[in-house]
């Protein structure tokens, strides 16, 4: 299979092998949506003859309560990728940073509207963390900085008195600070996000309900910021019932779950160390991830396809800047699932 600028593509995988994959290549939650919102969804399935609430009220208060904002703060939108797509139409800027390795779509969203693209390396001997280093390349001549925390596909998360320093510099130059917080509840640290400081700085924080809760094919992410007549561009910029019934009702169901966080955490947590010291003892070199998935780098280029002729489908990073094919990103998974993928792996490696 060819590298694709997003893993979870098991439809291609179908067409190709004509079954269906183990996948690790999309980084969702291995338990899949909690009880409480697979029945939300259910009866809001009996509201699909009538128009969603194209300003999301509801969920959009509960967001409110959930992180102490205010409901103007917050937009709503069909994942957070219609967001970007909406910001990049609402901003338009004419320069815009990104660092590299990092999700493709931030470079994409912006080069679709014309800004020039400048990438930050960051350094493989340091892991891929975003250091002090990068204060240095915020300037007056930027006009949005896209961070995500933790990172993808490093799943590394930068020191928050770091990211409160870019933040100041960001203001200071005038620039947008975007934060992809969208693996954030993955972490066990509940202070790192920037949430708390939203009053303080010009900035834009993106969260999806996709990973976490395993609603991927439900299509839900929102974003917040204090920066409201932005917003209201990024509304205007795109189609006017962004979010359905379905996933209006899934995401305010999610907000309720308390003990399912709690027991995913801990067991990625958990998966996510058996799996670094798998790929270790196979020869990998793994980068310390702190979120749902590993980066690493494997002994052979045509792991992906040696993978994939034993029904497991893993994201190949060769389009990544700053990566090569030998690089790879496994989502983390259950202990069974994972065990299937190491055991694979020791059979297809050399």
């Amino acid at each position: 299979m060819n590298p694709r600028d997003h893993g979870g593509d098991w439809a291609a995988y179908q067409e190709t092998y004509h079954r269906e994959p183990l996948d690790f290549s999309a980084n969702v939650s291995p338990v899949g949506p909690p009880a409480g919102v697979r029945e939300a969804i259910c009866q809001a399935a009996g509201e699909t003859a009538r128009y969603p609430d194209p300003h999301c009220r509801r969920l959009r208060r509960a967001l409110a309560e959930h992180h102490g904002a205010d409901p103007e703060e917050i937009l709503c939108g069909n994942g957070a990728s219609d967001l970007l797509d909406r910001l990049a139409l609402a901003l338009r800027p004419k320069r815009g940073l990104v660092t590299a390795p990092a999700f493709s779509e931030y470079a994409q969203v912006l080069r679709r509207v014309g800004c020039q693209v400048e990438e930050f390396p960051l350094n493989r001997e340091q892991d891929f963390a975003v250091t002090a280093d990068l204060l240095e390349a915020i300037t007056p001549d930027l006009e949005v900085l896209f961070l995500c925390e933790p990172s993808n596909p490093a799943g590394r998360c930068t020191e928050k008195s770091l990211l409160l320093s870019i933040a100041a510099k960001c203001d200071a130059c005038g620039v947008l600070l975007v934060v992809d917080e969208c693996f954030e509840d993955f972490l066990t640290s509940r202070t790192h996000s920037l949430i708390s400081v939203l009053s303080d700085h010009r900035l834009l924080v993106l969260r999806a309900f996709t990973k976490f809760y395993g609603l991927a094919g439900v299509r839900l992410g929102y974003c917040l910021s204090r920066e409201t007549g932005l917003l209201a561009a990024m509304a205007a910029a795109g189609q006017p019932w962004p979010v359905s019934n379905l996933a209006q009702a899934a995401g305010i169901a999610a907000l309720k779950e308390r003990a399912y966080g709690e027991t995913l955490r801990a067991l990625i947590t958990t998966q996510r160390q058996v799996l670094f010291q798998g790929l270790t003892a196979l020869g990998c070199q793994v980068v310390p991830g702190e979120a749902n998935y590993l980066l690493f780098r494997a002994p052979t280029q045509d792991l992906g396809r040696r993978l994939a002729h034993r029904g497991i489908l893993l994201r190949s990073c060769a389009n990544y800047t700053g990566l090569d094919a030998h690089w790879f990103r496994t989502a983390v998974r259950s202990p069974e699932e994972n065990a299937l993928l190491l055991q694979a792996m020791k059979e297809a490696l050399p």
